[in-house]
């Protein structure tokens, strides 16, 4: 199967070709303010060589541009909030614990309805339908058009939120329409504002989705598009308009998966360095871990599926100070080949440091000659000591641990660092974000529940629905993999209770490929 996989980073947009296991052709291009015409500029760069031209299976894109829209407040809509769970839960409505500006951007309307269930599965009280289509109304004169439904112990029972989506698309069928229990775990607040933060991201997945493809037209290309997800598979086109949270971190996670794939190890560290920021990772089995505790993202606690990861202001375009020789945290991003002194800018930068100690050759080298020796050893020193620290800081074991080294800013990285065992680079590890994503498979995951079941028959029902789940997002039956599983008795639910959470993988079924673009 012939595929190819973009990242747009903050700094650069890559791309590459890979007919099977094999890196053909890759390619970096600068990220551009409107991301689009910079994808397209790197499609058009990929093309221009032969190797990489004739039919392709698919595209892959994975993009920081529902994240960026949420930690920089623009192109967020107006959303209407329902909570099912009266009369428990009145005294933390929705948007309770996100920051004042970015709640009184995107809030529409709050509407708090009896209904939900208790902890083990019983109705607190029944749903409140007159409440709901009263409010649906509401929702329509408003002019809302994207809400958020959000249900105490959803995840054991969706009845309520089914019900509540079931109304509102029979009084306003033009709302888009996010179910909490269909993001999130249990955890009222954050799963709901994991389906609030998905809610107003709605016209924006249109838009970007729309330009993604009008990108690939231009290009000459015929083939399905998907987007990466947060823990390094892919969605269809259609499902990331529906679900833009799943792709927040997709960018580090395809490098990670990237890492792993040109490398051949699938338990390792790794630390991508781009031109703004170093993404400190573990590999488990080929994939990111998972972080298990509450995500912020722009200041807004969540707990969905996101990978476990350290980011430090250390990248290629880092800002050096002239006085300490400290690195960063502030970089010149995408603006690199303007500002930084190597190009004819005046920022002195990380990339500057490389040149000049000789660890890297682009740019105008003489522009670089007067950084004196102790200025470069001093900076030098400083990145060292921030991979160190953080590096150390992801381990889950004492000892030392090999790092694969990627991304275009991974020269940062020295051949010694303490606590690691070996620093492996790997070809095209400058691309290896694309090559994540290019690689990336289909995943199925199930969180939930079992009652008087078996450990081996809750975890096998579990497992079911995982497959199930994979399968009809794309996934060829026949290649899927096992990647996780967990298992934890609840000691405060009836019964023999025991709560499963499963995930496997698979690669993208070429049937399911062609009738995406069908």
């Amino acid at each position: 199967m012939r595929r190819i996989g973009i990242d747009v980073g903050g700094t650069n947009t890559d791309a590459v070709l890979l007919d099977g296991d094999k890196v053909v052709f890759a390619v970096k291009r600068p990220t551009t303010k409107d991301v689009t015409s910079g994808i397209l500029d790197a499609l058009k760069a990929l093309r221009a060589d032969p190797a990489a031209r004739g039919p392709v299976d698919a595209v892959v894109i994975g993009t920081t541009h529902f994240i960026n829209a949420v930690v920089q407040r623009r192109n967020l809509m107006k959303v209407a909030a329902i909570r099912i769970g009266m009369p428990a839960s009145a005294s933390l409505p929705p948007f309770c614990d996100w920051p004042q500006d970015l709640a009184e951007g995107v809030r529409g309307e709050i509407f708090m309805l009896e209904g939900g269930h208790d902890y083990d599965g019983r109705p607190i009280v029944p749903f409140d339908t007159a409440g709901m289509r009263a409010a649906a109304r509401r929702i329509g004169d408003l002019g809302l058009r994207s809400v958020a439904v959000s249900s105490i112990f959803s995840p054991l029972d969706p009845s309520c939120e089914i019900a509540a989506r079931d109304i509102l698309q029979e009084i306003c069928p033009d709302v888009a329409v996010t179910l909490s229990h269909d993001l999130g775990r249990i955890g009222l607040l954050e799963r709901e504002n994991a389906a609030l933060l998905n809610a107003v991201l709605h016209d924006l997945a249109v838009e970007t989705v729309a330009a993604f493809r009008k990108a690939t037209a231009e290009s000459g290309i015929d083939a399905p598009l998907f987007l990466t997800q947060n823990d390094g598979t892919v969605m269809q086109a259609e499902t990331a308009i529906a679900f833009p949270v799943m792709s927040f971190a997709s960018g580090a996670t395809n490098s990670m998966r990237g890492a792993a794939h040109l490398s051949g190890l699938e338990d390792a560290l790794v630390v991508d360095v781009g031109g703004t920021t170093s993404d400190i990772g573990q590999l488990r089995h080929g994939f990111p871990r998972e972080a298990n505790a509450v995500v912020e993202i722009g200041g807004v606690r969540t707990l969905f599926r996101m990978p476990d990861l350290l980011s430090i202001g250390l990248g290629g375009g880092s800002h050096i100070d002239p006085a300490s020789a400290k690195v960063g945290p502030l970089s010149v991003g995408y603006r690199l080949t303007q500002d930084a002194l190597v190009f004819g800018g005046e920022q002195l930068t990380a990339t500057d440091i490389a040149v000049a100690a000789g660890l890297l050759d682009i740019g105008d080298r003489s522009r670089v000659a007067s950084i004196s020796k102790d200025m470069i050893a001093a900076a030098l020193t400083d990145a060292t000591r921030q991979l160190e620290e953080n590096i150390d800081r992801m381990k889950t074991e004492a000892g030392d641990a090999p790092l694969i080294a990627v991304g275009g800013g991974a020269f940062l990285v020295p051949e010694k660092l303490a606590g690691v065992s070996q620093i492996i680079r790997v070809p095209f590890g400058d691309c290896a974000n694309a090559v994540g994503a290019a690689i990336a498979r289909v995943s199925g995951e199930a969180d939930q529940v079992f009652r008087d079941l078996a450990r081996d028959e809750a975890i096998a029902a579990a497992l079911e629905i995982a497959e199930r789940k994979a399968i009809n997002a794309g996934a060829d039956p026949g290649s899927l993999k096992t990647i996780e599983i967990e298992d934890m008795p609840i000691a405060y639910l009836p019964g023999n209770s025991l709560r499963v959470r499963v995930r496997v993988a698979g690669a993208l079924n070429r049937i399911e490929a062609s009738r995406e673009v069908a």
